[in-house]
């Protein structure tokens, strides 16, 4: 399903709308359009969305983006009446989105999410459209877009490969894709966990591997984070194709000023990652019970922790064959 949208005010917006949009798992309010993708789509995953973007943009050295968009998004790259174009997808929130058409108000910029969550004073180059992206034909035209951009997309996405055919049939010759995906294998003291018991971390890790579970169990290849930049590859339509990993840190241990910053910006993030997985944990047939005794051993880790925790976040840019 795909429909244009001028987001709401969700204030104002009727039981019947709601009922479009959203419905509750878990004390939660989530999207309908996509029954895998079970992450909230309410106010505190909202505050989530904002940590993770401001996160995000430490990491990239205070840039909302990698590689070549500065050039790419050029006006001079413009011919004849051909208008650049931006396409955000999981733009949540839309800060990415909006903050790219700050950046670059000759370039239109579209968000796409799964709910209307987005702001209804936006720069006038930016506008919001509601699409479920898991769909074997993205309803966009072919080489229509010169960047577009993907986080955070890879749990409510069932044939990555495929996807990722899209994103290259819309993208432009020339264009930039860029994916952000973070690891889903936490790090003890800068190495994956291999042995939850002897990580320092055994309850982030359960919570871990229960989420793995069960995004498997919905179809979801939960490897594809860290074969990114080999899936791009194999597609045959990029002359270059870079990823690069970082492991960012959670907490308040880094001594560096700047790692902290982001090491508090990720731990609040995650803080409030621990509650979102609720509804995923519960729709998949875990017993409350059972979900309240994950979700508190993970935070008495975050809280409490003996070992520097840290994630790993893959970023991949890619340039399309002219």
């Amino acid at each position: 399903m795909c429909l244009r949208c001028d987001p709401p005010d969700l204030s104002s917006v009727g039981s019947d709308d709601h009922a479009r949009f959203f419905r509750t798992v878990g004390g939660r309010r989530c999207n309908t359009l996509n029954g895998r993708y079970m992450m909230p789509a309410d106010d505190e995953e909202l505050k989530r969305f904002e940590l993770f973007h401001r996160m995000i943009q430490f990491v990239l050295g205070n840039k909302n983006y990698v590689g070549p968009v500065e050039e790419i998004l050029s006006p001079s790259r413009a011919k004849g009446k051909d208008k650049l174009r931006v396409l955000d997808l999981g733009t949540g929130g839309g800060l990415w989105a909006i903050d790219m058409a700050d950046e670059f108000p000759h370039v239109d910029v579209t968000g796409v999410d799964l709910a209307p969550l987005q702001p209804r004073m936006v720069p006038r180059n930016c506008t919001f459209e509601l699409c479920d992206l898991d769909c074997a034909c993205l309803p966009y035209p072919s080489n229509s877009y010169d960047v577009v951009h993907a986080r955070n997309m890879h749990s409510g996405i069932h044939d990555h490969p495929q996807f990722l055919h899209e994103l290259t049939r819309i993208l432009r010759p020339g264009g930039l894709l860029i994916l952000i995906e973070f690891d889903l294998r936490p790090i003890a003291d800068g190495k994956f966990t291999s042995i939850p018991a002897k990580s320092g971390i055994p309850g982030w890790c359960a919570l871990a591997d229960e989420l793995q579970r069960c995004l498997t169990l919905r179809g979801v290849d939960v490897t594809v984070p860290e074969r990114m930049g080999e899936l791009v590859h194999k597609l045959g339509w990029y002359d270059r194709v870079l990823q690069q990993h970082a492991d960012i840190p959670v907490g308040f241990w880094p001594k560096d000023p700047t790692l902290l910053t982001v090491g508090q910006l990720a731990w609040m993030n995650q803080d409030l990652l621990v509650l979102a997985i609720r509804p995923l944990l519960l729709s998949s047939g875990i017993p409350e019970k059972r979900v309240k005794m994950l979700i508190e051993a993970a935070q008495r880790d975050l809280y409490y922790p003996l070992v520097h925790i840290a994630s790993r976040l893959h970023v991949v840019h890619a340039i399309k064959s002219m």
